[in-house]
């Protein structure tokens, strides 16, 4: 082959390699192109997916919240509802003026004043009218209109089963042949239906409770009569929804008019009608994942552009950049769904997981029910401050470590933050397999960990919940088994609690008395009084014990043993404390010689500028410190930190004396008395209780007196109540006495009269 035809062919094949790789260029650019609008349609439609899901969520959460608020009025109404007298009076409310005039003071007018109730029947199953009210007064029947049948309609609704208030354990049988569910007392429970409807212009709740025994079963013999009320779902109703469901927008509206932004629910009334409509704007996750993904979109660009012109060194410098994406993508997804600290699964993950397994149950794809677990540490707090926070975040990661070596692999673990950890478990059993796995977190900490050299003893708390069962609803059966965790916590800690409705009723009360407690205090409704202490051997005088005392205004006296904790769980403690203090100190300077003795809660040792306000409550009140004596518990000992050792000896040094109060009632140890020297202990009243007819309480009661006076101190008895208890008390060498066989405790104007006296007084009538 001669040069000239060698260089034919080399153009030839120069020109056909670039033909190949123009059409490989072309073929890549073309694809390239297809695949991003590939992903830009999946990313659209991934991003409607997540709107779709999220307003589906949304709304079935207001669906929810509107029938449990339902269910809410009726299960307030029990009173009325579940009540042995109100069976027979209804039944003669025709034919007896007296129980006519009975159920309008019972029924229509403590309904209204009580529940807000525009409306309220009493109706039997069979439709028959028995009284009408209207704001709490009687009206004409023939002036109801359409309600009575709407009120038939959901009598009718509460056969359905399921449709009681409490759970039910069988039934029994009416005298009409109907069947109706009984507890396991065999106590009709009471049957229960709602709706909404339009009455006088406005859109109404109405809901009919049936009225069944509390006592007497035999009062219960035929369908009963059923009790209905009406109240307006106004804006006062929507602006609660609003506060509850985190819905800022949340409206009633007449018209379908609702914006593309907007999430919508229909309100349909009791006879199929449509009322309106409930809208609110929607928390679209979409704007969030497009914003999210913009730099994604923005990485493919320039990845085209660079592939376009670099060629095939761009081209495989962009496969190693996308797979260093994808590997950076998971771990920052893995970083997303777990917990840094202890390698658990974050809440986020949790509650996912937690969602998913609920669906499955309730679809009927799982057996048995979906468990949670919601575990707290006892005493974190004082390993931080004591130990330092390194040995706390290695208590945090050893306790994960245990948790996932002990129990069963298929147990879901994950970590909420702080000393929280929370197990999901998948079984049969029900309750049992609830107290299985409680007394398995329980079993988890009786060894001790050994962190930095020290062996750290800690126990922990637990609340239990299990759904479907209690449950569909994976936000409300976590509140449920944080609900039992608080429970277990009040009831002294190192404990599980398996979550029963009535803790929600609990939980609800205690939130109402910590509203009003605070109140109170701001109004200065609280009150002290004064208990005597006398001389055992002379029965002088010698001292007074300041009690706090609060009367509500509705509820009555509440007792402190209920109001003072709920001061210490929910931050009241110190304002409470430092408004006692003051009350005492300013009401006693002036009185004749004798102690005061005033109780102090840990948290007031435990507050960082507790020495400075004491100083300032001496300054204002003028009292003489000696004459104080400040009772801490046995609990502030258990805390051996050098701040309560360092604040007890400031308030001696101050002139304060320090008495150990309930002394031998919990968590006794000769240790604390050697640590602090107290001026003197307070034997706790069941020791003295017992002391006539137990000879072991008596022993021990001679022994904690003999005690105190080695240790030079003081030894006062509390509850002493009968003659033959105080004989006892002074035989064992207690030196003070206190209880009802001397005093009860008084108003301060009482105690100060009875200081004045000259004479001395061995005991009151």
């Amino acid at each position: 082959m001669g040069p000239i035809a060698f260089r034919r062919t080399e153009a030839e094949r120069q020109i056909a390699t670039g033909l190949r790789t123009g059409w490989v260029a072309l073929a890549t650019f073309l694809g390239l192109i297809a695949l991003s609008v590939a992903l830009m349609v999946a990313l659209q439609h991934a991003i409607a997916d997540a709107d779709d899901l999220s307003r589906e969520d949304e709304r079935q959460l207001v669906q929810r919240f509107l029938h449990r608020s339902m269910e809410a009025d009726v299960s307030a109404q029990m009173g009325l509802i579940n009540w042995d007298e109100a069976i027979s009076r209804v039944d003669r409310v025709l034919a007896s003026p007296g129980d006519r005039a009975w159920v309008d003071r019972e029924f229509g007018r403590y309904a209204f004043s009580t529940y807000h109730t525009d409306q309220a029947l009493l109706i039997r199953a069979d439709g028959t009218l028995l009284r009408a009210w209207r704001n709490g007064r009687p009206v004409d029947p023939h002036a109801l209109g359409a309600l009575p049948r709407s009120a038939g309609a959901l009598i009718a609704a509460s056969m359905a089963p399921g449709n009681t208030l409490g759970i039910a354990a069988g039934l029994t049988q009416l005298s009409d042949g109907s069947a109706w569910p009984v507890d396991r007392t065999r106590m009709p429970l009471p049957r229960w239906a709602g709706g909404l409807l339009r009455s006088g212009g406005q859109v109404e709740v109405i809901t009919v409770g049936s009225i069944v025994p509390d006592h007497v079963v035999g009062l219960f013999n035929h369908s009963p009569v059923y009790f209905v009320t009406l109240r307006p779902f106004d804006a006062a109703a929507t602006a609660q929804m609003r506060r509850d469901l985190l819905l800022p927008d949340l409206s009633l509206t007449l018209a379908p008019d609702a914006a593309r932004s907007d999430n919508t629910i229909v309100l349909a009334g009791v006879d199929g009608t449509r009322l309106g409509w409930l809208r609110w704007t929607a928390k679209s996750p979409g704007p969030t994942i497009g914003h999210r993904s913009a730099p994604m979109l923005w990485a493919w660009i320039l990845l085209f552009l660079g592939v376009l012109i670099g060629g095939s060194v761009v081209l495989k410098r962009s496969w190693r950049a996308t797979r260093e994406l994808l590997a950076s993508e998971a771990q920052a997804r893995h970083n997303a769904m777990h917990d840094a600290m202890s390698g658990l699964p974050n809440r986020v993950h949790y509650m996912h997981r937690l969602r998913q397994d609920l669906a499955a149950c309730s679809a009927g794809k799982l057996r048995g029910d979906v468990f949670v677990g919601y575990i707290d540490l006892d005493g974190f707090k004082v390993v931080n401050d004591t130990l330092g926070h390194h040995v706390g975040d290695e208590l945090v990661r050893q306790v994960a470590l245990r948790l996932r070596r002990m129990l069963p692999g298929s147990d879901f673990i994950a970590r909420f933050g702080g000393d929280e950890f929370v197990v999901l478990r998948r079984g049969e059993g029900g309750r049992a397999m609830a107290d299985q796995l409680g007394r398995q977190i329980m079993a988890l900490l009786q060894e001790p960990f050994v962190i930095s050299g020290n062996s750290i003893d800690v126990t922990c708390s637990c609340g239990i919940s299990w759904g479907p069962a209690q449950s569909e609803d994976p936000g409300e059966l976590l509140r449920r088994a944080d609900i039992a965790l608080y429970r277990a916590k009040q009831r002294g800690r190192s404990r599980y609690r398996c979550f029963t409705s009535d803790m929600d009723a609990s939980v609800k009360l205690r939130l109402e008395l910590e509203m009003e407690l605070r109140r109170a205090i701001a109004r200065n409704e609280l009150s002290v009084a004064y208990q005597p202490i006398v001389g055992t051997v002379s029965g002088d005088i010698v001292g007074v014990e300041a009690l706090l005392r609060w009367y509500h205004p509705e509820r009555g006296a509440i007792r402190p043993d209920l109001f003072v904790p709920i001061a210490e769980q929910g931050g009241l403690m110190i304002l409470l404390g430092t408004w006692m203090l003051r009350e005492v100190f300013a009401e006693c300077s002036t009185w004749p010689a004798c102690d005061i003795s005033v109780n102090l809660s840990p948290i007031q040792i435990m507050a960082g500028d507790f020495v400075a306000t004491m100083a300032a409550i001496v300054a204002d009140s003028r009292i003489d410190p000696s004459r104080v004596v400040l009772e801490i518990t046995e609990g502030v000992m258990l805390d051996r930190s050098d701040q309560v050792l360092t604040t007890l000896r400031e308030l001696g040094r101050m002139g304060f004396r320090i008495a150990l109060d309930d002394f031998g009632n919990g968590y006794s140890s000769l240790s604390y008395l050697r640590s602090f020297q107290f001026e003197r202990i307070k034997i706790d009243r069941s020791f003295v209780s017992n002391i006539e007819s137990d000879r072991d309480a008596n022993a021990i009661l001679c022994t904690i007196a003999s005690l105190g006076r080695s240790l030079r101190m003081r030894v006062v008895a509390e509850g002493v109540e009968t003659e033959t208890q105080r004989r006892l008390v002074q035989a064992a060498g207690c030196e003070m006495s206190q209880g009802y066989l001397f005093w009860k405790a008084m108003p301060a104007e009482a105690m100060r009269a009875l200081l004045a006296r000259p004479v001395r007084v061995l005991r009151s009538a």
